[in-house]
């Protein structure tokens, strides 16, 4: 479908529903662009497992400080009163129960709420749940950001999930690009879907039983333009320590 959001207009979606005030984590991958997309009456308090608290946008080209980064190596401003600590600490903080949201990427989703995004079968590399797993347990609320089916079609919404457990009844809502969808006691609850999109249409390509809200609404963002994604060059980090 050619009106399907982009992660940007995700990620725009995601942030009007994070309160003022909140203490936020966002996930490596599309999470991290939610920072960009606060509204400016709105004070959100962001945490990188990093280390850094009171993160602000991404910054201008000409004011990128590759010692200031985010846990997906992308750089990142500091607000007013924002720091940066140990990594001890920052997992703390996670575990503490001091997170109000955190924003994640999913690869499967349970409609009993269980979460699996760090592990797929034809990944060759050393299993690595990493800090998502500290976030899926301690976030008071957990917000997901993926696409509604896979690369091929497969339904990523499911009774159960299938791929390896990150968190178990962990999930508060997930945000696609054709819809939101509210995990409940009774199961997936479709709150917004994108115009042009009906039940009909999600439930067709979904694994699992979808209801409809009964104050749904229709999905709608400003049109966002994908941006050029910046990463730390190889060596900058280690050639500034040396």
């Amino acid at each position: 479908m050619k009106n399907r959001l982009n992660r940007c207009e995700i990620a725009w979606r995601v942030a009007r529903d994070i309160p003022n005030g909140s203490y936020v984590n966002l996930g490596v991958g599309m999470p991290l662009a939610v920072a960009d997309y606060v509204p400016e009456d709105r004070e959100v308090i962001f945490h990188s497992e990093n280390g850094v608290l009171g993160m602000g946008p991404k910054p201008p080209d000409d004011q990128i400080d590759w010692d200031l980064t985010n846990a997906g190596k992308m750089p990142v401003t500091l607000l007013p009163g924002g720091c940066f600590f140990h990594h001890a600490d920052s997992f703390s903080m996670i575990r503490g129960g001091h997170i109000d949201i955190c924003v994640l990427g999913a690869y499967e989703v349970g409609e009993n709420g269980d979460l699996a995004n760090w592990i797929l079968p034809d990944k060759k590399q050393a299993p690595a749940v990493g800090g998502a797993m500290d976030l899926a347990a301690g976030a008071k609320k957990v917000f997901l950001m993926m696409d509604f089916c896979s690369k091929d079609g497969e339904p990523k919404l499911l009774p159960r999930c299938k791929l390896p457990l990150t968190g178990v009844g962990c999930v508060t809502s997930v945000y696609t690009d054709v819809a939101i969808v509210d995990v409940t006691s009774g199961g997936f609850v479709v709150r917004e879907m994108i115009e042009g999109v009906d039940l009909d249409y999600l439930q067709a390509r979904c694994g699992a039983k979808l209801r409809l809200a009964d104050n749904w609404q229709v999905l709608k963002t400003p049109k966002i333009d994908l941006p050029e994604v910046k990463q730390v060059p190889p060596g900058v980090a280690a050639a500034k320590r040396a």
